[in-house]
């Protein structure tokens, strides 16, 4: 089904007292295709991850019986969130959820206004989808998402760029979508290889790349090594993983764990963790047992010896392009203040800009899911700025 102008929700919901079940229940809204009156009906419900894959499949199949495709693809995504490694049900919520989102919106596809590309990297194969510009290319996009997106959540934001004068290639990485729950392949903090796979294999020269959430980490990182990349959007503030996983912690436990961390007593920290911190919270929970399936770790003390090593100040100084930095006020997951760490260590880059999102904006929470044409139309205008800037 094709919408001829791509236009976005906005708006910001209080739906779960619980920050992360309250973020992720406005991206189904927001980024998936969900109706506000259905997750009205069964956010009080949700209470962990076992009710959240309940509800989320009660209204997924509700959706599906009345032909409300559109909605239905938003929860059965969803649904599988908060499934964990082992659970039997998670790549058949996904596959379902992914093979009915191609063939509601086969038209796209089948017109050639959107093509689909398999990029070799590795042992796997990179999905891309690419939206050519329409009238004048103004520019060259590379868009990705973080720690725990789907691509196909940027399919509209990818439409819109297109509509606004972009070549847009949407990709997932390792760790990402299908090619960790298909293909088994794993995150690495080394982004600029799988950007390079990409940018190889489309033979593509000049690109502006835009990285959310973790992509705030992942998309500078590749612009220190992969200087085809010539301006880089950081969609969150990410200097350092470790630093918001941490931020999770209630402070006496951080201190704690950030002791024994450099003590190497990994033993006494998985111990911590498995008894005073997993049960009961359920962002850490998630945190935990979504990192260690993503990261391929088999304990909470090597997920953290894993992401510490998605920091930008050992390769900050590599990167000399134009950047924009976005921010959100009220980020549940990221303090925006953490945006001087990366002002200090961007010590060469060629412009660095920060744009603060806020509630009044209806773009305060993470990746300003409220707001998301508000992003778009920040990142044209600062792309074609800094066009305009370095052609003189």
């Amino acid at each position: 089904m094709k919408a001829k102008k791509i236009s976005f929700k906005k708006g910001l919901y209080q739906l779960n007292s619980e920050p992360n079940f309250n973020f992720q229940l406005n991206r189904v809204i927001m980024w998936n295709g969900g109706r506000l009156e259905d997750i009205e009906k069964i956010a009080s419900k949700i209470v962990s991850s076992k009710s959240w894959k309940e509800e989320l499949i009660k209204l997924a199949y509700e959706a599906e019986t009345e032909g409300r495709i559109e909605n239905s693809i938003a929860y059965y995504r969803m649904s599988e969130f908060f499934m964990y490694d082992g659970d039997p049900d998670k790549a058949a919520a996904y596959s379902k959820a992914a093979n009915m989102f191609y063939k509601f919106y086969s038209d796209y596809f089948s017109d050639g206004e959107v093509k689909v590309f398999q990029v070799p990297y590795e042992d796997v194969y990179l999905p891309v989808m690419y939206a050519k510009a329409q009238g004048v290319k103004k520019d060259t996009i590379l868009l990705h998402g973080g720690n725990d997106s789907y691509f196909e959540e940027f399919f509209f934001p990818m439409l819109y760029l297109s509509q606004r004068g972009f070549d847009v290639y949407l990709f997932e990485g390792p760790g990402q979508g299908g090619v960790l729950r298909l293909q088994g392949k794993h995150f690495t903090y080394k982004w600029e290889l799988p950007v390079k796979a990409v940018l190889d294999y489309l033979n593509i020269d000049e690109v502006t790349i835009i990285g959310a959430s973790l992509g705030g980490y992942l998309a500078p990182r590749s612009a220190a090594f992969e200087k085809r990349i010539k301006r880089v959007v950081a969609w969150s503030v990410f200097p350092d993983f470790s630093d918001v996983v941490m931020g999770a912690i209630p402070p006496r436990a951080q201190k704690l764990i950030r002791f024994l961390f450099k003590l190497r007593a990994g033993k006494i920290i998985n111990f911590i963790i498995d008894k005073k911190l997993k049960h009961g919270n359920e962002m850490i929970n998630w945190g935990l047992k979504h990192g260690m399936y993503a990261y391929e770790a088999n304990t909470p003390y090597e997920y953290l010896q894993k992401i510490s090593k998605y920091k930008m100040a050992p390769v900050a100084d590599k990167i000399n392009q134009d950047v924009l930095i976005i921010g959100a006020s009220r980020d549940h997951f990221v303090d925006y203040r953490k945006v001087g760490q990366e002002i200090n260590i961007l010590i060469n880059v060629h412009s660095l800009t920060f744009r603060l999102m806020t509630e009044a904006e209806q773009a305060s929470n993470h990746c300003n899911c409220g707001n998301c044409k508000l992003v778009m139309d920040t990142i044209v205008d600062w792309i074609m700025v800094m066009k305009k800037e370095n052609s003189i």
